[in-house]
């Protein structure tokens, strides 16, 4: 490390001016910044349920529609001429903005016998016999109004963007004494996109605070504290850099790839400057501090970094495309901030003046005490362990993997309250869709084993209506070939093609157990080509979601051991390391189930994460009980004087700087937090505490009273 340190002292200027130049470039390619809110795509590639859905919306050339529940004032409801009025008022409002293309409502919009529109005057003033009949020759009537009357669904298709369309329905002020409520993908979409803009203004900054109050309280130095996070924050600015100069977007799963980036890239630039400023106080000359530094921590930092990035990485192996890039946008990241560690941080520390100041920090001398009270005996580690240990087993059974596809927002979300209102009407917020096999040639007489097969499936648990041009059969023959012969357009869009018949599934409570039935009749029967819709596609989801937590915590034990057994090239260091991290995913895993949190497309990576993370603390001890075994008994000790106090401050910095995910607007951010202040609190404790008890007594043995005591 002698040759590295006089390199990059020697060449300070050029190593911080390449340092400047590439961030500049980094800064250009914010500017090409875009969102991508289609929560859907996550889950239409990659698996055979996403192409089904995708397929079928191709061939029928079905767009996502935004519904609207119009909710009738007290004193009439829907089926009455004033309030069937008010809803007519509503649709042509509708009608009339900008990049609609249609709007399906059970209000007619012709009157059958002449043939003239029918506006909302006109409904108020037909008798209710006249509306009644109307209303019977509506063939999806039943479908979009509730049991009482009061609310009614409206379908709203856009012509182009339906996320803009959505936000300007939202401004358009309704009748009076009728109540709007907006749902489908692109209401979704949009408040999506908010959510990511706000996520990207407010989150990194806060979580930049946190850690920069935690860090100080380990170092007791303003000037050095913003030089530790300087690679962090430098390798999050390159790292959406290289997302955007290849064109990638942001979506919910990559928007907190900066968080992890800061938080976890932080910690090389930790460890060098606590070293550094150790030295301090030994040397002025800025090479033998550099030197000095690079000599005790720079194998490490370069150890660590391959293993927080081996753990991201670990998580290209699942089938989850978000979890992929996820891992690999931030493995760069780590990637990138270890070098900024290695070579720009020592260069910009050896150009100033470094005086060391940390005794008057709050994580020090004592808690470097503490911690070598407790590793003389083997009895706190073993009492840590096995409560751990029993902790975990109890739990770990209990996991649930959550099928929710409004996952991301929280309870009192205006999406998820709008979701419930019309489940709540209607039984069900989303309708499936699938097709039936029907071949044109045979007409209107093929329709019978359609419907048949309709009622079936209809007599499913947890299925209210399926609806096709089937159940149009008691038309006369001309208006219902019509229909099949696509002259008359239906309200649900597209329903028939050259083969096939698609149709809508409404739900009305249902559990999973009933929807694995739905689809493993559709795939017992041939009749059924296709049974597919979001309820379904975030089953599969939640079955992927599991197979990637297991996948990607073997991949990442896996990773980081080849990397450990090729370092150490010893089988018993290897597995001392691994042995406190294990230990750690296991309690990740049981706390998981105990707090009640569902693994879901984010909560599924953590584990992979910790792995990757929380090997560091056992690298940089090992390194430092090896650096210090030359020096005789109670080499543990003198460890622990040396990264005792840089692994607490680490472990707390990640932990306190993802407070800030609290005030996330998504749901799964503020479960992460709370995981990550259990595992890396527990990562911490068991590493300090488990390592030694894992080696000889005279480990810890007590320093010779003619040793010389080194500074702290």
């Amino acid at each position: 490390m002698d040759s590295t340190a006089r390199i990059i002292v020697d060449h300070s200027k050029q190593v911080l001016a390449l340092t400047g130049v590439i961030t500049l470039l980094a800064i250009g390619m914010l500017f090409r910044l875009d969102f991508n809110a289609d929560v859907a795509s996550f889950i239409l590639e990659g698996n055979e349920r996403g192409e089904e859905f995708a397929a079928l919306q191709e061939k029928y050339d079905t767009a996502d529609p935004i519904n609207v529940m119009v909710s009738a004032p007290s004193d009439t409801n829907f089926t009455e001429p004033a309030g069937l009025a008010l809803l007519a008022e509503l649709r042509d409002i509708y009608s009339d903005q900008e990049g609609v293309a249609a709007v399906a409502a059970i209000a007619p919009e012709l009157n059958p016998l002449t043939g003239q529109p029918l506006d909302a005057d006109t409904i108020a003033a037909l008798p209710a016999p006249v509306l009644s009949q109307l209303m019977a020759q509506n063939p999806v009537a039943a479908l979009l109004l509730s049991e009482d009357g009061q609310a009614s669904l409206m379908v709203v298709v856009p012509e182009d963007d339906g996320v803009d369309l959505a936000r300007r329905l939202q401004e358009v002020e309704p009748p009076e004494g009728v109540e709007v409520t907006l749902a489908g993908n692109p209401v979704i979409f949009g408040s999506v996109i908010d959510l990511l803009g706000w996520f990207l203004l407010v989150l990194p900054p806060a979580v930049m605070i946190l850690l920069l109050g935690t860090f100080y309280a380990a170092i007791g130095d303003r000037r050095l504290t913003v030089f530790a996070v300087i690679p962090a924050i430098l390798g999050s600015l390159w790292t959406f850099g290289v997302i955007f100069g290849l064109g990638f977007e942001v979506d919910i799963v990559t928007v907190i790839v900066p968080v992890f980036v800061i938080v976890m890239g932080s910690a090389d630039g930790l460890h060098f400057v606590t070293h550094f400023q150790e030295e301090a106080t030994r040397t002025d000359d800025p090479y033998e501090r550099v030197s000095s530094a690079l000599r005790q921590v720079g194998v490490p930092m370069i150890l660590t970094t391959v293993s927080t990035s081996a753990g991201f990485l670990s998580l290209l192996a699942t089938d989850v495309r978000p979890i992929r890039q996820l891992g690999a946008f931030v493995a760069v990241g780590i990637t990138l901030a270890g070098v900024i560690s290695f070579f720009s941080l020592p260069a910009l520390m050896s150009r100033v003046q470094v005086e060391a100041s940390h005794r008057s920090s709050l994580i020090g001398p004592s808690i470097v005490t503490g911690i070598q009270t407790l590793v003389k005996t083997r009895v706190p580690a073993l009492v840590l362990g096995a409560s751990l240990l029993l902790f975990a087993v109890f739990f770990i059974p209990q996991i649930e993997v959550d099928s929710d596809q409004l996952f991301f927002f929280k309870e009192d979300n205006e999406v998820r309250l709008a979701f419930n209102a019309i489940e709540e009407a209607f039984g069900g917020a989303t309708p499936l869709v699938g097709e039936f096999a029907w071949d044109a040639a045979d007409g209107v007489a093929g329709l019978d084993a359609v419907a048949a097969t309709s009622a079936e499936i209809e007599s499913l648990p947890g299925v209210r209506k399926v609806f096709s041009v089937a159940d149009l059969r008691a038309l006369p023959e001309p208006q219902l070939q019509a229909f099949l012969n696509e002259e008359t357009a239906l309200p649900l869009g597209d329903m028939v093609s050259a083969d096939g018949l698609r149709f809508a599934m409404f739900p009305g409570e249902f559990d999973s157990d009933d929807l694995r039935g739905w689809v493993d009749y559709a795939d017992a029967h041939s009749e059924v080509r296709v049974l597919t819709g979001m309820p379904v596609l975030w089953d599969e989801t939640a079955r992927l979601v599991l197979q990637a937590q297991v996948v990607s915590v073997i991949a990442a034990f896996a990773l980081v051991a080849i990397m450990l057994g090729l370092s150490y090239r010893r089988v018993g260091q290897t597995l001392i390391a691994l042995i406190p991290i294990a230990l750690t995913t296991a309690v990740l895993l049981g706390f998981i189930a105990a707090a009640g949190i569902n693994l879901n497309l984010i909560t599924a990576i953590v584990s992979s994460i910790v792995i990757g993370v929380g090997i560091d603390y056992a690298i940089h001890y090992i390194a430092a009980i090896e650096h210090a075994r030359a020096e005789g008994p109670g080499y543990v000790l003198r460890a622990i004087e040396r990264v005792g106090r840089p692994i607490v401050a680490n472990a707390l910095g990640i932990a306190v700087a993802l407070t800030a995910l609290w005030i996330s607007p998504l749901k799964p951010h503020s479960q992460i937090s709370m995981i990550m202040w259990v595992s890396m609190m527990t990562a911490a404790l068991s590493t300090l505490l488990i390592i030694p008890a894992l080696m000889p007594r005279d480990a810890v043995a007590q320093q010779a009273q003619n040793q010389p005591e080194r500074a702290i």
